[in-house]
Order: C-alpha cells, then structure tokens, then sequence
C-alpha cells in the first residue's frame, strides 16, 4: 500500500496529506484538542462516547481520534497514508491512549478489509471520503460499517460546477513538482488573505479575527488547511442533495447538515435505520 501511495505522489495523482498533517502536529495544543472534542460534542449532540465505538476513515493527523478517544469512545482508526497513521501513533503514545486505540494503515475502498471491522456506533470520515478517487463507492464502505440506530458523521466537498473543475486543475497543477507548488502558493496565499480581509472589511469585522480564531474551527490550522485545499488530490465533489438521495435509500436518516456556499465541505450526520424505516 505504502508502494502504491507513493507511486501515486510520484506520477502527481495524489497529495501527500500525511506530510501536511505531520506538520499540522507541530502546532497542536491543548486548546486545539478541546476545541476537536467541542465540535464532535456539538455535531453528534452528545455531552460525551463513552460506551460508544468510533470508527475513523482516513485518520489524518489523528486528532479526532484522539477527541473521541478522551471522551470515552472505543476507537479504530485507519488511513491510506503511512504518514498519516504514523501521526495518529504519535498521538497515542503521547496522551498515553493505546488502551482500546486501534491504529492501522488500510483503503476504505479495500472491500475485503473493509468488511473485516464489524460494526460501529459511529463512523466518522472528516473530509476525506472525496479524495479516495471513488467517491460513492468510499462513502458505501463507510457506512456499511455503521450499526442499526448508528450515526454516520461524513464531510465532503461541495459541488460548485465550474468553480470546482476549475481547483481540479489548479490540484493538479500544484502536484506536478515542488517549482508548482511555490507558484501555486506564491499565487494564491496572497489571494486567500486578501479575499478574507475584503469579506471581513464587508461585514464590518476585525481582517485579524479570522487569523487568531481560526483554531476554534474544529481545533484546525488555516496554513495546513490551505495546503490540504491546493493539492488535495484525488479530488471530487458533491451536492447536498445527491448525497442525502444516495444514503437514502440505503435505510439512513439525515440528522444534522451543515451547508456551504464556498470552497469548502458540507457536513452531514446521518442515522441508520432499520429496514422497516423506523429507528427502533
């Protein structure tokens, strides 16, 4: 797998998200990790996991596991990059969390270790499901792996049409060698400070706010989240509606959607049912 990635970074087809997040690691704090378990308290109206088990797709920095990991749950988590669960192993030796922590370096597009996990009260997939290079069949593994009465917590680019196909090549751009990458950055570093001043100037806001809060916002870093946007490859898109038609029918429930007009993802928070549709 770890040959398989890299081949896929050296042909400029995928981003290397492990490397951005064991960047993101040096920048963590206390405040970033309560700020991580807020928006998983607040997203699944929860007080706290305990007794719950919480699978995580696509792992990244681990820091969400680590969130549902402090408020009680049983975690399995796993990602495609080495890098990635290689940080997540990082955090868990850190916080001293290895008790029911489960790591792993595995695809959610691995059909055959896929149905190797069980089931679990919750399965969580942070943006994520949308840079597999299978999109639908990511989210179909995801939430094979969710119980009866279980939620699924996903997040996924939102379909902007032309704008969206417009970042693919501006992705795909940035892969190609690290003299792409200082353009990309030179270019649009300038033009994404600039644009969140204007916006903040038009709402009458102080340009700085969003620098210094930013990391209450899911307890992330802007800079890694910028990298994460330029390069993120594969890359694919989605409407609110074509997700909530999709998992419809496979007898899930949506809870809680939390839409976005930009660039950004939309987060949804489904629950499954059982066949008769009714959450018993």
């Amino acid at each position: 797998m770890e040959k398989q990635h890299k081949q896929q970074v050296k042909e400029g087809e995928r981003f290397e998200f492990g490397k951005n997040w064991r960047s993101f690691l040096q920048t963590l704090t206390d405040e970033k990790i309560s700020n991580a378990e807020a928006s998983l308290k607040q997203m699944l109206n929860v007080d706290n996991l305990i007794g719950k088990t919480f699978l995580d797709i696509g792992c990244g920095s681990g820091l969400f596991s680590l969130a549902a990991h402090n408020l009680g749950a049983e975690v399995y988590s796993f990602d495609f990059d080495a890098d990635s669960t290689n940080c997540a192993r990082y955090l868990c030796e850190k916080y001293n969390k290895s008790e029911n922590w489960i790591i792993k370096e595995a695809s959610v597009l691995d059909d055959n270790f896929m149905q190797t996990l069980g089931k679990f009260d919750i399965v969580y997939s942070w943006g994520v499901l949308h840079h597999t290079g299978s999109q639908w069949k990511a989210i179909e593994n995801a939430a094979n792996c969710c119980k009866t009465n279980g939620v699924l917590f996903i997040a996924l680019y939102n379909d902007q049409g032309f704008r969206s196909k417009i970042w693919l090549k501006v992705k795909q751009f940035y892969n190609k060698s690290s003299f792409h990458r200082f353009v990309i950055k030179t270019v649009y570093y300038p033009y994404f400070i600039l644009l969140n001043i204007a916006f903040d100037i038009v709402q009458l806001r102080n340009p700085l706010e969003l620098y210094r809060t930013y990391k209450k916002n899911r307890g992330m870093s802007i800079i890694n989240d910028w990298k994460d946007w330029l390069g993120g490859l594969p890359f694919e898109v989605s409407s609110p509606e074509q997700v909530f038609d999709f998992l419809k029918v496979k007898n899930f429930n949506l809870v809680k959607l939390k839409t976005t007009t930009s660039m950004g993802c939309n987060e949804f928070v489904f629950q499954r049912i059982n066949d008769l549709g009714s959450n018993i």
